[in-house]
């Protein structure tokens, strides 16, 4: 943008975040990194957004908070959350809000749950939890989806219901073709087709659940 340190040390003041030119160096340098404040300020001066600055896509609720330029007392307070309390969550990367303040985190993020469970490192329990649904009794399954994905439990059965029956008749064809002795080409096929449905079997889980784990339809701007 052609700036000074000094001209962007004074623009930053005139967003009420006055720092010295020295400072602004150390930013460009990698010494020093901006506080909070600071980040948003500068993205603001520099007419960016603050994932520009921070090099990297977002991986954290830290850093898609940071991305849309809000505090954690703003957040909380759309959550609907003791800003404390989600200080906590963000730090030990463990959302355990409701079903509500789930939806109300993921719309003002830009998120889908589908991407928040992700975040959270738990989609290895969720394909360990489906992988027990489709192989056995289901049901048993509905609330700790439920509670991992934060959708509705009748979405969350249809899902997993849908998926026994589909994985129940694969293997009802693969025993088909055993017992009648078909070739073995045929066999290695379904065998395939089978390895090839519990690959994708989280994919499949959302596809199946749909709108519900998708990303809110506008993207809530942290101004």
């Amino acid at each position: 943008m052609g700036l000074t340190t000094a001209q962007v040390a004074h623009s930053l003041a005139a967003c009420g975040v006055p720092v010295h030119p020295d400072l602004v160096t150390a930013w460009e340098l990698g010494s020093h990194v901006p506080t909070e404040p600071q980040l948003f300020a500068l993205a603001d001066v520099l007419w960016c957004s603050p994932t520009v600055l921070m090099g990297a896509e977002p991986r954290t609720l830290h850093e898609y908070r940071l991305a849309k330029q809000l505090s954690v007392e703003r957040l909380a307070q759309r959550v609907g959350m003791d800003a404390a309390e989600y200080r906590a969550a963000e730090a030990a990367q463990n959302w355990d809000g409701d079903a509500r303040q789930t939806r109300a985190l993921v719309e003002a993020l830009g998120l889908s749950l589908r991407k928040l469970v992700g975040i959270m490192g738990r989609v290895d329990e969720l394909a360990s939890y489906l992988r027990s649904a489709i192989d056995g009794r289901w049901k048993a399954y509905v609330g700790p989806v439920a509670e991992i994905v934060s959708v509705n439990e009748t979405s969350v059965g249809d899902a997993l219901r849908t998926m026994n029956a589909e994985f129940a008749e694969f293997n009802e064809r693969y025993m088909g073709h055993l017992v009648a002795r078909n070739d073995d080409s045929r066999l290695k096929e379904i065998a395939t087709e089978r390895a090839v449905y519990l690959r994708r079997l989280v994919d499949h889980f959302w596809e199946l659940i749909g709108e519900a784990g998708e990303a809110p339809a506008f993207n809530a701007v942290g101004r």
